[in-house]
């Protein structure tokens, strides 16, 4: 009988520790409802059309605060044929989300920066990957890099133009309007 009245105060124990865990682990809803950003497409085509033409151009179109204390990105860049550039690793936790909107190239990521060399607090730039993954990338193709991700462009066979969303759950992206 007493190992019967244990284990059934064990399991209600149990059973009461993981409905508390799961109703504390809900985000309450905020104060006001969240008004959403529009990002159009009007607004991505011309904000890359104007980015400079002589360089891989990275910059942000807008970034915001979001629900759940976090900010989120959206950045328009183009990265000209002639600038493949070399390999990159985010020291951060922040990932980054590539949609690919023209051109064609092969993205590597993960494996072992090569000739890598620390930036900055949070960026190691290098010169390639050795073991890492390689895909073709084309228009209309998503690609998630997590924060801590070598990620490299291998060989462009066009001009790229690409949106990349940063998620980024330290709130370091400026706010931009």
């Amino acid at each position: 009988m007493n190992k019967y009245l244990l284990s059934l105060c064990f399991a209600i124990s149990i059973g009461i520790s993981s409905y508390v865990t799961f109703v504390f682990a809900q985000t309450p809803p905020p104060p006001f409802p969240p008004i959403a950003t529009d990002v159009t497409s009007e607004d991505i085509t011309k904000f890359i059309d104007n980015l400079p033409r002589d360089r891989v151009s990275d910059r942000p179109i807008r970034s915001v605060e979001v629900t759940g204390d976090y900010r989120i990105g959206v950045y328009g860049v183009f990265r000209p044929k002639e600038f493949p550039g070399g390999s990159n690793l985010h020291q951060v936790n922040t990932t980054e989300i590539y949609y690919m909107l023209s051109g064609y190239a092969t993205l590597v990521t993960g494996g072992t920066m090569t000739e890598a060399k620390q930036e900055n607090e949070n960026w190691v730039r290098g010169t390639a990957i050795e073991n890492g993954v390689s895909r073709r990338v084309v228009p209309g193709d998503v690609i998630v890099i997590p924060g801590h991700t070598p990620h490299w462009f291998s060989e462009l066979e066009t001009d790229l133009s690409y949106l990349i969303l940063r998620p980024d759950p330290d709130n370091r992206i400026p706010l931009v309007n």
